[in-house]
């Protein structure tokens, strides 16, 4: 895409929010979605659907593994079933459920997490899941899906509707820019920002922005970025990687997530298969996080906007 420069915030909303009005508009398309969430109705902006499907809607309380043993069993009779909680209940606390009751018998259960990542902020390391996409990606046929902002998170709730499957769609907390409004959402096809020949930089969830604001700074000293949106982790879209990178032959991966088991890793093992090219994850080293404001957190964490330019430079001059 050439126009890249279209790609500024109009406005902060959560994530969450996208979530919110993806399942109501879902719920309004097709009369066999339902929705269970565990006693955090508000957080995970679902109140909009309960209020409007009373009859469709689960509250289990606080009790995140009876929610998918229902939500499996809500698939077995053609429901399409999403739950809601934090990612990390949505994953490390149910992870049995998920892996014996979902993903093994490939039940059509869209399990969707927000509060992920550092920008969880100030609930703090035992809030602040980074090991999610790891685990959840590992699960034999298990889509799993990280939006960049609000407009793309809606889309991505909307087309899990259609997508036959489990699934797993991560989001976020806090306001965060709104850049992507009106874009195409196909699940496992990556969406380029920018064309460029430099480095090829693939982004991921919040860190999109990170690195599209770095791309801005990158382009005032003349380094030619290629700026790619990996909203869907797996499947990976394999050739738009490597046909980015066959064309600038250096690499970048940013993503809100330990280092080990994420997008970068999943990248990484691509190239090594079939295109072995320099490269620099911006993301979190084999650490927990800490309570604190999200940006600061980043920045802390090594997830900020110079830390991108940096691992750009840092390949480029290898």
């Amino acid at each position: 895409m050439a126009n890249w420069d279209i790609f500024e915030s109009t406005r902060k909303v959560a994530t969450r929010n996208g979530f919110g009005e993806g399942l109501l508009e879902a719920g309004r398309k097709n009369n066999q979605v339902v929705a269970l969430c565990a006693d955090l109705i508000g957080s995970l902006k679902m109140d909009a659907f309960e209020k409007e499907f009373q009859d469709r809607f689960f509250q289990v309380g606080i009790a995140e593994a009876n929610m998918m043993g229902i939500a499996a069993g809500l698939a077995t009779i053609g429901k399409i079933p999403f739950t809601g909680t934090f990612a990390n209940f949505s994953t490390g606390r149910v992870y049995d459920q998920i892996r014996q009751s979902i993903a093994y018998s490939n039940k059509n259960v869209k399990i969707c997490a927000s509060h992920a990542g550092l920008t969880l902020g100030e609930d703090g390391a035992t809030h602040q899941i980074l090991e999610d996409i790891g685990m959840m990606k590992m699960l034999p046929g298990m889509t799993v899906i990280n939006p960049a902002d609000a407009s793309q998170t809606k889309a991505a709730t909307l087309a899990l509707v259609d997508h036959h499957g489990p699934a797993y769609l991560r989001f976020g907390r806090p306001d965060w820019p709104v850049f992507l409004e009106n874009q195409k959402f196909e699940i496992g096809k990556a969406i380029r920002l920018k064309e460029g020949n430099d480095i090829s930089i693939f982004a991921t969830g919040h860190m999109l922005w990170q690195a599209l604001e770095a791309v801005r700074l990158l382009e005032k000293e003349g380094i030619d970025c290629e700026l790619i949106n990996i909203h869907t982790i797996k499947p990976l879209d394999i050739d738009a990687i490597l046909n980015s990178v066959r064309k600038t032959n250096k690499v970048v991966s940013c993503e809100e997530h330990q280092r080990n088991g994420g997008l970068g890793d999943g990248i990484a093992q691509l190239l090594a298969l079939y295109h072995p090219s320099p490269m620099e994850f911006v993301a979190v080293n084999d650490s927990f996080g800490e309570s604190g404001k999200p940006l600061e957190l980043l920045d802390k964490y090594g997830l900020g906007i110079l830390d991108v330019v940096n691992a750009v430079k840092k390949v480029i001059n290898r």
